[in-house]
């Protein structure tokens, strides 16, 4: 006993003062990593500069957190004759509101598409869709237009930021940048396993174990919090402004980081009191996103990480008020309160289990998804196998089940706002994604891509290689989403399992969910082809003065199609015009595009 004196002593200490040891400990942490921090920026700012950024985040939320807790009950109550006075004046200001916002939006389009036109296909084919379905809604007198408008609202204001906006491009490439490096981590553990020759030549050995990794992740922030904070503040947003219910808003916020099945985990406890309007969120905003981990195997095919992050997080807005355009509300919800919805934590005891448990649980993804790939690949090839004979008895050459869906789609892809010439294409992988699956469209999307990239013909006969970058971006926006009719079943399955009484009510609305969620994706697209700045190729002739033209990629393509149209043979003689016309190397360039590429010029 005498020898566990001390102890004893001292674990008494500890707890009869343990506010004042805590605040010591985190006061010399503090100090430290502020000594850490002013040195990181003396050595290198340029290089010290995400962890600028980050500290800088981290703190704002330090003092907002402790700002609300030690003052934000007094400064409500000095601002609540304001807020009265605001209350008196709304009916009348938010008409006025509404006006102003209506006229700058209609003076920034007419500016806006004066110089690139074809920008206002676009958007009429958004204007399209809207009225599409609230021609098919189920109420069409109880539609909410506050949560219709805001959502679209917060959409369009999502979009200029990040397509639009340079601090908004900047970050969100910045934001993608760091994904692709972060998953780039995965080829460590998946090289131990099967070696790197497998990861470099087998797909399923390169692009899945990115899966299992990213889930893990995610395991790890659910635990520690980060997930259930970061949801929780966009649902408080979005239930703010849109008007929308707790359950359904913070299932649709949960939905940009998790998968159909498992967003609905987090109001588990409250599907079986949920009305049909908030079921049909909840679905809508499964089919309208994707899970951040297939998101990770998307970002290695090739596809452009910034897009996918946008098209995830203006999905959520316009998922809901598109469900609540479709599916008004007309039954009085059970959730109004701010406090009536509690978020779930983890059920694992430390950080090890978390990502131990988030690695296993990704297995049964993974063979879900390579059992599908392979199940969907085999069926497409018979399909085309079938159609390909039922053509060939009238005659009809090399008829698919792609080209079947390229000219019914094409009207859609064109509206979105894909060039004639590439809508069919847009309008195959459309098709495929919502026939088949989404992995499927963003795999044969990256080939299209590459083949742009690596500077190929953009016809090959009569079959387009590649399609423009305009159309590329459209048709990321548009295929990001589970809206697929093979995830009927795994939504009637998923939201079946946790409330089994309310199968009937969950299949009566899924047929609805599943097309407010294809059209809320091309919606996304829509806008994505409203706000598409084409990229600037530059001067040829400078670039051509330091181009190696042992490899061809996109820009040498670009150029030497300038460089074509430029050319001219009169009299036998060889002669270029614009800027080209001075430069004593033309002849060279021109001898070295056609040593790639083929065009009239290169006969002469």
């Amino acid at each position: 006993r005498k020898a566990l004196q001390p102890a004893s002593k001292a674990k008494h200490f500890c707890k009869a003062h343990a506010k004042v040891l805590k605040r010591v400990v985190l006061g010399l942490l503090g100090i430290a990593y502020l000594c850490y921090f002013i040195a990181a920026c003396y050595l290198n700012f340029q290089r010290a500069l995400a962890l600028v950024v980050i500290t800088a985040v981290v703190v704002v939320f330090i003092c907002w957190s402790f700002f609300k807790k030690h003052c934000g009950a007094k400064v409500l109550l000095l601002l609540r004759p304001i807020g009265k006075c605001f209350q008196k004046s709304w009916p009348w200001m938010k008409w006025l509101l509404w006006v102003a916002l209506l006229a700058g939006l209609i003076a920034w389009l007419v500016l806006d598409t004066a110089k690139n036109p074809e920008q206002l296909i676009s958007l009429g084919g958004f204007c399209a869709l809207v009225l599409f379905l609230f021609a098919c809604s189920k109420h069409h007198g109880a539609v909410s237009w506050r949560a219709v408008f805001w959502g679209l609202g917060l959409e369009f204001l999502l979009g200029v930021f990040v397509l639009r906006t340079t601090p908004g491009v900047q970050a969100f490439q910045w934001l993608g940048d760091q994904i692709q490096f972060f998953l780039g981590y995965t080829t460590a553990g998946s090289g131990f396993v099967f070696g790197n020759t497998l990861i470099a030549e087998v797909f399923a050995f390169q692009t899945l174990p990115i899966i299992v990794f990213f889930s893990c992740v995610m395991s790890i922030l659910y635990y520690l919090g980060v997930m259930q904070w970061l949801i929780l503040k966009i649902s408080w947003l979005l239930q703010v402004s849109m008007g929308t219910t707790p359950t359904e808003t913070l299932s649709v916020a949960g939905n940009i980081f998790v998968g159909q099945t498992e967003a609905p985990l987090l109001i588990r406890p409250y599907l079986m009191d949920m009305t049909l309007s908030e079921i049909h969120a909840v679905m809508t905003g499964g089919f309208s996103t994707i899970a951040g981990s297939v998101m990770g195997a998307y970002i290695s095919f090739g596809i452009d990480a910034a897009l996918l992050i946008a098209a995830s997080v203006m999905a959520a807005p316009c998922a809901l008020a598109m469900s609540k355009l479709m599916y008004p509300k007309v039954e009085e919800s059970k959730f109004k309160g701010k406090g009536s919805v509690r978020i779930a934590s983890g059920e694992e005891r430390n950080i090890l289990e978390a990502a131990s448990n988030g690695a296993a649980a990704s297995v049964g993804l993974v063979a879900n998804i390579a059992a599908n790939l392979i199940a969907f690949l085999a069926v497409l090839e018979f399909i085309n196998a079938a159609v390909r004979w039922f053509g060939e008895m009238v005659d009809i050459k090399d008829l698919t089940f792609q080209v079947i869906l390229s000219y019914v789609l094409m009207p859609v892809a064109f509206l979105m706002g894909a060039d004639w010439a590439d809508s069919p294409v847009v309008a195959e992988l459309l098709g495929i994604k919502i026939f088949l699956n989404e992995f499927v469209a963003y795999q044969q999307l990256s080939v299209y891509k590459k083949n742009r990239l690596s500077g190929l013909e953009e016809w090959d006969g009569n079959r387009k290689q590649w399609i423009s970058e305009r159309a590329e971006s459209i048709t990321t926006f548009a295929l990001c989403g589970f809206a697929n009719l093979s995830s009927i079943g795994i939504m009637l399955g998923g939201l079946g399992s946790l409330a089994p009484d309310r199968k009937g009510a969950f299949a009566s609305v899924v047929l609805r969910a599943l097309l407010t969620g294809i059209c809320v994706s091309m919606l996304n697209a829509c806008l994505a082809g409203l706000l598409h700045v084409p990229t600037e190729v530059g001067d040829c002739v400078t670039f051509f003065s330091t181009a190696n033209f042992s490899n061809t990629s996109y820009t040498i393509y670009t150029c030497c199609k300038q460089l074509f149209a430029s050319s001219t043979f009169k009299n036998g003689t060889l002669s270029f015009t614009g800027s080209w016309a001075g430069q004593a190397e033309s002849v060279l360039w021109l001898t070295e595009c056609c040593g790639h590429y083929n065009h009239t010029s290169c006969a002469g």
